[in-house]
Order: structure tokens, then C-alpha cells, then sequence
């Protein structure tokens, strides 16, 4: 799982074994016993290979999480807050760009519907249905949403979105990880032509 975690989090950070190894103050030789499974770490090491990649120990240490979350506007708690109440979407916790986009998704004629291109390694995308029904997430495995759905899925994966009747209307915010500079990392705006969703 350590092994796992490390080369999933150095990829998506567009960082070669060398360069981690040398922020984390690390031999490479140590590293890459790691991310093959058959290093022993001490915990040091995880702290000094954490804070290099910019993340909390425990990302390092435990299972990732689901990547696809459902969220149905009838199971939804909203707390009170003095003034006004708000619904918690969801956590991302890192660093990296953060992309914003309304989306007028239109009813595809039958076999037009073409999946999106996969964004960068680690993207997520947080997408929240304001007005009509849609299908949208992987192209494998999309799901149905209305008014006041949301999900979270993999945007480094072919996805979809279409509108089941008419317009639709949904908010999609989309996480990539943070990119070092000078580590070969992707240009997100050319990456997602300026909102091609």
C-alpha cells in the first residue's frame, strides 16, 4: 500500500524517483526499494518522503479512498449557520490548480455522445447538477443525476456528460494536482482548452 501510494502521489506531482529522493533528502537507491514494496521505511523517512510530496504521513499509509462518490439531494444534511445554511460537498485535500465551470450540457442525438479526453494523472472532477437529469462520470460507468445531485469522479479517465432531457444545467470544479516546476508537469489550461467540457 506505502508502495502504491508514493508512486501514485511522485507521479501525479510529475516528479522522477531522482527528484523526490533529493527533496525528501533520501537516497534514490532507498526510494526505489519503497515504491517496489520491499523497502522497510522507518518513520522518519515517511515524514521526510510526506513532506516532500506536500501531503499528510497518513496518505502514505492508507488505502486511497474511493475515487467515485454519489451525493442524492434527498439524503443531503444541511447545517444551520447563524444566517444562512450550507451543504458540504465534498474534502480534496492537497494542493494544485482548482478550474470552475458552469456547463450547459445538451441532449446528445442518439450515438453523438463522444467521451471527454482524460486530464492529467490524479484529476478529480466535483460536478453538481443545478437543473435538469444527466448522465455524466467514467465512460464506463456513468451515472444518472438530478437537480441537486452530485458526484465525484476520475477526470484521468475517458468521461461523459449528457443531458437526459433537454438542457441541463451543472457546476463542475475540476482538481488537478499540484505540478513542480521545471518536472515536465502537463500546462492545465492548454490540457483543458479553456473549459472543452
Amino acid at each position: 500500500m506505502v508502495a502504491r501510494n508514493i508512486r501514485l502521489l511522485r507521479e501525479q506531482r510529475g516528479l522522477s524517483l531522482a527528484e523526490l529522493a533529493r527533496q525528501a533528502g533520501l537516497a534514490k537507491q532507498t526510494l526505489s526499494k519503497l515504491e517496489q514494496g520491499t523497502g522497510n521505511p522507518t518513520v522518519d523517512t515517511l515524514f521526510s518522503i510526506a513532506a516532500a510530496l506536500g501531503v499528510p504521513v497518513t496518505r502514505l499509509v492508507a488505502e486511497r479512498e474511493q475515487v467515485m462518490t454519489v451525493q442524492r439531494a434527498d439524503d443531503v444534511v444541511w447545517e444551520q449557520n447563524g444566517g444562512y445554511e450550507s451543504r458540504t460537498l465534498d474534502h480534496v485535500y492537497g494542493s494544485g490548480v482548482i478550474e470552475n465551470y458552469l456547463v450547459r450540457v445538451g441532449r446528445a442525438p442518439q450515438g453523438a455522445s463522444r467521451p471527454s479526453e482524460p486530464h492529467p494523472v490524479g484529476t478529480l472532477e466535483h460536478l453538481y447538477v443545478i437543473s435538469g437529469r444527466v448522465r455524466v462520470g467514467p465512460a464506463d460507468s456513468p451515472v444518472e443525476l438530478s437537480a441537486g445531485d452530485f458526484v465525484r469522479y476520475p477526470g484521468d479517465r475517458p468521461h461523459v456528460y449528457e443531458s437526459l432531457e433537454g438542457e441541463s444545467l451543472v457546476h463542475i470544479v475540476v482538481s488537478v494536482p499540484r505540478v513542480q516546476p521545471g518536472t515536465g508537469g502537463t500546462n492545465v489550461a492548454r490540457t483543458h482548452g479553456g473549459g472543452q467540457h
